[in-house]
C-alpha cells in the first residue's frame, strides 16, 4: 500500500471507525450525537484496534480523531456513571482498574506499549488522549482534566501525565478547578503539543505520524518503553542500565542491520 491509498477495514465496529491510510491507522471515535463520550464498547472496540494496528506490518503509527464536533466528551455520564449509581455495583474491573497484567484492558498499559499514536484533538476533550504521545488540538477544541466536577479524581495515570506535560502549577489548576481551556491555551502551557486552525489538524496529526511510521516498528516501542520508565527517573544509573539493555536488544535486529545497510548504500532504509 502507497502512502497516498487508502484501506478501511469494518470488523463490525459500532462506536468506532478504523482505517488504514498509507502506513498510518486513522481510528476514529464515532458517537458524534454524544460527543464520542467513552462506553464500555468503545473502549472494548479502541482496544481491539489498537492491537489490530500494532499487528499489522504495513501499519508504523496511529492518529486518533473525534466525528462531528467532539474529540471525546469523556465517560458517558448515563451509560457509565449513573448506571453505576442505580445499581450500585462497584468500580467495573474492564474500564476502570484493570486486572494485575491484564493489556487486553489496561488502557494505559497498552497505549504505553504500541506504535506511535498521535491525537488530533478536533473538539471537545474531557480527560482523554494524555496517556499518548503527541496531542495536536485545533485552536478552538475545549480541553478539560474535570474530574473533580463529577465528584470524582483523576484516573488512567492523569495525575501523572498532567504533571509530567504541563508541570505541577498548571496541573493542580487544572484537577483542582476542572476549568475548561482552550487548544490555544493548552499548547501555551504544555497541555497539547501543537494548536493549529482546525482544519488543519487531522492532516497535521497524519503527516506527523506518517513521519513516525518511516521508522522501525521494534525501536519506536522500546523508544516508548524507555520514555515511561525513565521520564521521572531519578536514578541515573538505573535509567542508563534499561537504555543499555534495550540497546542490546536493538543490535541484533534486522532494522538496525537495514539500517546501516541503507546507510552504507546510500539509499533509504526499508522498515516496512
Amino acid at each position: 500500500m502507497t502512502d497516498n491509498q487508502s484501506r478501511t477495514n469494518d470488523p463490525g465496529y459500532q462506536d468506532i471507525l478504523y482505517e488504514q491510510r498509507g502506513s498510518v491507522a486513522l481510528i476514529t471515535l464515532n458517537r458524534p450525537d454524544k460527543l464520542n463520550a467513552w462506553t464500555r464498547r468503545m473502549h472494548g472496540e479502541l482496544t481491539d484496534a489498537v492491537n489490530t494496528a500494532n499487528a499489522e506490518r504495513s501499519v508504523g503509527a496511529m492518529v486518533f480523531t473525534g466525528a462531528g464536533r467532539g474529540f471525546c466528551a469523556g465517560a458517558d455520564i448515563g451509560s457509565q456513571f449513573q448506571a453505576r449509581i442505580d445499581t450500585g455495583r462497584e468500580a467495573d474491573r474492564e474500564t476502570d482498574i484493570p486486572t494485575e497484567g491484564d493489556t487486553a484492558t489496561n488502557w494505559v498499559q497498552l497505549v504505553r506499549a504500541s506504535k506511535p499514536m498521535v491525537a488530533a484533538i478536533n473538539g471537545a476533550a474531557i480527560g482523554v488522549g494524555l496517556t499518548m504521545d503527541q496531542l495536536l488540538a485545533s485552536e478552538e477544541a475545549k480541553i478539560s482534566a474535570r474530574f473533580v466536577k463529577m465528584g470524582l479524581v483523576p484516573e488512567l495515570a492523569s495525575s501523572h501525565f498532567l504533571v509530567q506535560r504541563c508541570g505541577w502549577g498548571a496541573a493542580s489548576d487544572l484537577s483542582l478547578s476542572g476549568r475548561m481551556i482552550s487548544g490555544t491555551e493548552a499548547a501555551r502551557i504544555g497541555l497539547v503539543d501543537r494548536a493549529l486552525p482546525a482544519g488543519e489538524v487531522l492532516d497535521a496529526a497524519l503527516a506527523l505520524a506518517g513521519e513516525y511510521a518511516e521508522n522501525p516498528d521494534p525501536q519506536l516501542r522500546m523508544i516508548k518503553a524507555l520514555l515511561t520508565r525513565n521520564g521521572t527517573g531519578v536514578d541515573l544509573e538505573d535509567v542508563q542500565r534499561s537504555e543499555m539493555e534495550a540497546l542490546h536488544r536493538a543490535y541484533v535486529t534486522p532494522e538496525h542491520r537495514e539500517a546501516v545497510a541503507a546507510f552504507m548504500e546510500k539509499r533509504p532504509a526499508r522498515f516496512r
